[in-house]
């Protein structure tokens, strides 16, 4: 039996503070498969356990030990009271700016502030959930998938067609 409110709950977990879409996270996606060969990858690579890596989403109780240490913007948004970072009167801040300017899966996150405050954060999840799956076996993939994790589709997602250029500059580096 399906429960709505647990469904609603789960879809919440994956909205980042900062404007990420936790469902497109390596991390979270070799979490939710249950890949522990990823996400023993993910754990050598940020220097953490294997179980300070699991994560079920920015929001959830269990999240990677890495996103929970750097980031800033969750306790910011809880200290000035506002559910997203675009509700703040000083959005989009420097911190944000710079975080945003770091890594390629983050080029989004001042739009996806915008387009949640436009359209809500289901409908949000909803489109996130579509941006980065496969357009041939609805697979969902990371930014840094360039090839679907399931069928191979090249692109894996619109996502990846979008920001191409900007991925492969960064994983060459």
């Amino acid at each position: 039996m399906n429960d709505p409110d647990r469904h609603n709950a789960e879809n919440q977990n994956l909205v980042a503070a900062c404007g990420l879409y936790c469902g497109a996270c390596g991390i979270y996606i070799a979490t939710q498969a249950n890949d522990t060969h990823k996400i023993l990858q993910y754990a050598m690579l940020l220097k953490q356990s294997y179980e300070e890596t699991l994560c079920d989403g920015c929001a959830a109780e269990r999240k990677s030990l890495y996103c929970s240490k750097m980031c800033t913007f969750i306790d910011c948004k809880k200290s000035k009271a506002v559910d997203l970072c675009a509700d703040c009167n000083e959005f989009p801040c420097q911190a944000l700016l710079e975080f945003k300017s770091k890594m390629p899966h983050r080029i989004e996150i001042i739009e996806s502030q915008y387009r949640m405050k436009e359209t809500g954060v289901e409908n949000w999840l909803v489109e996130m959930k579509q941006h980065f799956s496969c357009p041939q076996c609805n697979t969902v993939n990371s930014a840094y998938h360039l090839t679907c994790r399931k069928c191979g589709n090249m692109p894996s997602c619109n996502f990846v067609l979008e920001h191409d250029h900007e991925i492969r500059q960064y994983l060459s580096e």
